[in-house]
């Protein structure tokens, strides 16, 4: 059994300078996919199940417990996280079902209620074993701490991590959810600030819009769990419109399915490698 926590993966990972790949679960063939790539290159990989996820499914368990079983079953460390909970209960309902991580994402909050709330997530997190991510940065627009201009302040970093007790801390240095186009750049220069702030793991969201060099950068200056989602969700789905293209009578949706499974799985492959190699 290879089900790991995101510590387990994450802290060896920082301390030799290496990125992790962490990918966001929609369809169970996702989850197939990043576990394939993963035991293709012995790496280990974190798979995400975000909120918005688990509003498109109706509930967390099907597919939740699915992919825990998937990560059960890998030859290699996978751990099963949840990402960017508000819901509370969501959290403790993760916990419950055996997820190795979860991530509460109080962003949208005023700094005092952010710190309060994630403290008690992470009291009650503590005491089953789950290490919690959370998410420092300013206020602005739907997008929390990735909103366009919005970047996390070292000192209240330091002082966030702190005061809640998290065990990784995703920050915002220049990237945006949702970015399709990869032109996205990083600040380096506040990558190692916050790196030398910070005692816990760095987090990036909303990296599918850097691009392979400002990624590579990026871990070098001391990011370590990278979270993609979008940019897979392409490869995905140009897999499944070059399949249906070239024959439009196919009916059959695993026949579809299997060429945006194998399209990921690739870039997986590569994305990791990618990743593990950029601290070296």
């Amino acid at each position: 059994m290879t089900l790991a926590t995101t510590t387990e993966i994450l802290r060896p990972a920082a301390k030799a300078g290496q990125g992790v790949g962490a990918f966001n679960v929609i369809l169970l063939e996702h989850a197939e996919a990043y576990v394939a790539a993963a035991e293709t290159t012995g790496l280990p990989v974190v798979l995400q199940i975000s909120e918005n996820c688990v509003r498109y499914h109706g509930a967390l368990a099907p597919l939740g417990l699915a992919t825990l079983e998937l990560a059960r079953r890998s030859s290699v460390p996978v751990a099963v996280h949840l990402d960017h909970a508000e819901d509370v209960a969501l959290v403790h309902e993760a916990v419950e079902l055996g997820f190795t991580s979860v991530m509460y994402d109080g962003s949208t909050l005023d700094y005092e209620t952010n710190v309060a709330r994630t403290a008690e997530v992470v009291a009650h997190c503590q005491q089953r074993g789950v290490p919690v991510e959370a998410e420092l940065g300013e206020v602005g627009g739907k997008d929390g701490v990735h909103a366009p201009g919005a970047r996390t302040d070292p000192g209240e970093a330091r002082a966030f991590v702190a005061a809640t007790g998290v065990d990784a801390l995703a920050v915002a240095v220049g990237s945006s959810h949702a970015m399709t186009a990869r032109h996205a750049v990083l600040d380096e220069t506040l990558i190692r600030e916050l790196e030398q702030a910070v005692p816990v793991p760095l987090v990036l969201h909303g990296s599918s819009g850097v691009p392979d060099s400002g990624l590579t950068a990026a871990v070098r200056a001391g990011l370590t769990k990278i979270n993609i989602a979008t940019h897979l969700n392409v490869v995905f789905t140009s897999a499944v419109r070059d399949r249906l293209a070239r024959d439009d009578g196919t009916v059959d949706p695993r026949k579809y399915i299997t060429s945006g499974r194998d399209a990921v799985t690739t870039e997986t492959v590569r994305l990791l490698e990618l990743l593990h190699g950029a601290g070296r």
